[in-house]
């Protein structure tokens, strides 16, 4: 799905566009004035439509005037893990844009599909993770406690819809 973005003008006096990529928005904003006939200069960056990552990865990537060119970049060339690695470890973890946006699986998270801890309780359980289970015992494990335990490392959330176990290392 193709990216649609909206220019605000911070001059009241004027109004905005639409645009898809840096180029349209370069040649739309070198021509906008304001109904004085000054040369608007500064604009507030929209994400207006695409696809729900997109719009999760524009809200954790803090859009404006800046930085929107190396956003349509990262959302045109970036897999939906990479996307999901850089809302998390900006929007959660509290890293700084500038030490993920360049390299996004730099970041140590674990990210695990699944929609509770207590899911993720038993795919531990089922890798064996907690060692060789034997069959017979298998009915009595506990899988809330051990969704109790994961919850003192691991986090959910919920990107585009999806919902996301994690753990930042």
């Amino acid at each position: 799905m193709t990216l649609l973005f909206y220019a605000q003008p911070y001059d009241i006096s004027a109004e905005g566009f639409y645009f898809r990529d840096a180029d349209e928005y370069e040649r739309q904003a070198q021509t906008l004035t304001n109904r004085y006939g000054d040369k608007v200069e500064e604009f507030e960056i929209q994400f207006i439509d695409g696809e729900d990552i997109d719009a999760a990865l524009s809200k954790a990537w803090g859009l404006d005037q800046a930085n929107f060119t190396a956003f349509i970049t990262a959302a045109d060339e970036w897999d939906e893990e990479q996307k999901i690695r850089l809302i998390i470890a900006v929007g959660e973890c509290g890293y700084g844009l500038e030490h993920v946006a360049d390299d996004p699986d730099s970041v140590e998270i674990d990210i695990h599909h699944v929609v509770s801890l207590k899911d993720l309780a038993e795919s531990f359980v089922e890798e064996g993770l907690f060692g060789e289970i034997p069959e017979r015992l298998q009915y009595y494990i506990d899988y809330d406690a051990i969704a109790r335990d994961l919850s003192a490392d691991y986090s959910e959330t919920e990107i585009a819809g999806q919902r996301l176990i994690y753990r930042a290392g």
